[in-house]
This record gives C-alpha cells, structure tokens and sequence, in this order.
C-alpha cells in the first residue's frame, strides 16, 4: 500500500476523461452572432433615441401665429347718402345707405344693427345677418320708421348705429358715429316725417 493520504482531488486515470457539462461549456463559449448584433442594434437605437430627443429640445421654435383681430378693430362705417324709400315702408319711413368696409382679418358677419332713440324702428337691406369679407366693401340700405314722434329727437347732434359685429375669434357690439352728413340727414329726415304730426 502506499503512502497516500487520501485528500486533495481525484485525479483521472490513465485512459480517462473529466465528464463535460453543457452549462460550463456554454458559460465559457464566446457570445452567439445574433446575441451580439441585436445588443448592437439595441444600443445604436438608444444613441439614435437620445440624439433625436436632445435635436427637438434644443431646436428653435417657431413663435405662434399672430391672433386674429376683434371684428370691432377691422370693420369701418361711413354714412353713403340718403335712398328712396321702398314702395312697401309704412308712413313715416326713409331709407340711406350706409357702407360696411372690413379692413382686414376674416370675415366679419352682422348679426344685427340697431339705433338708439325710443320711437323709431330700423330695418336693414340685405337683412342680417350677412356677411363682407375684407377687400369686399358692402352697401347697406337702411329703412327708419317713425313710431312716435314725440320721443324722437328734434336735432339729432351724434347720431350712431350700434352694431353686432362677428368674427372667428369674438362677438362684439360697436357704435359707429356716423359724421355730421347722416346727422344732417337724420334731422331732417325726422322733420318730414312729423311735420304733421
């Protein structure tokens, strides 16, 4: 017998061969072709996401549109002259026209007009509401009927029309003076149609 001791580990024979385990083979076996090129394409979708995320944060921004204009900063009127009356007005009416100019911005509807003395009606051809776009003045012809002529003025000084006016962005009523020529008209329109009364 010899002299071993029996400790420290158990050597192969002559002829024989440690037993290989799949585990430890593939632990020590290089990284498979498809591992390693989607581990590539995962980081260069990565460095790509990071690159686009940083371009949009630090790119310039294009400042907004300018807003649309309140239809009351874009729509003028002015007094045209006086109209004949129409063949189916009641007594005590007459007709002008007036001219609806929109400066610039969308279109501007009318949804309504009116005028401020007790006793007198107003109706208005075409009637409201309708539209005028800029670039497109629009002529409108406006009836008055006396209903009392004890609450009308007898001189109007600043006569006005107040005015629905409409557009993308607001609905605003806006009182247009109308200068010394409708002044005149009116007054003397208001007149003629008292005179007998």
């Amino acid at each position: 017998m010899s002299g071993a001791s029996g400790i420290g580990p158990v050597e192969p024979g002559d002829g024989t061969r440690a037993r290989e385990f799949p585990e430890a083979a593939a632990a020590s076996a290089p990284p498979h072709p498809a591992r390693r090129r989607a581990a590539l394409l995962l980081g260069t979708v990565a460095v790509l996401l990071a690159g686009g995320g940083y371009l949009v944060a630090t790119r310039p921004h294009r400042p907004p549109p300018p807003e649309v204009p309140y239809p009351a900063q874009t729509v003028a009127f002015s007094f045209v002259g006086g109209r004949g009356t129409p063949a189916d007005a009641p007594p005590r009416s007459f007709s002008f026209a007036v001219r609806m100019t929109v400066m610039d911005g969308p279109p501007v509807t009318v949804p309504r007009m009116t005028q401020p003395y007790a006793g007198l009606t107003l109706t208005e051809s075409p009637p409201a509401p309708f539209r005028t776009k800029a670039g497109s003045p629009r002529e409108i012809t406006i009836t008055m009927h006396v209903t009392d002529c004890v609450t009308v003025p007898k001189d109007a000084g600043l006569p006005f029309l107040d005015v629905t006016l409409r557009n993308v962005r607001a609905i605003q009523v806006q009182s247009f003076i109308l200068g010394s020529r409708y002044a005149q008209h009116l007054s003397h329109a208001l007149k003629v149609a008292c005179s007998n009364s």
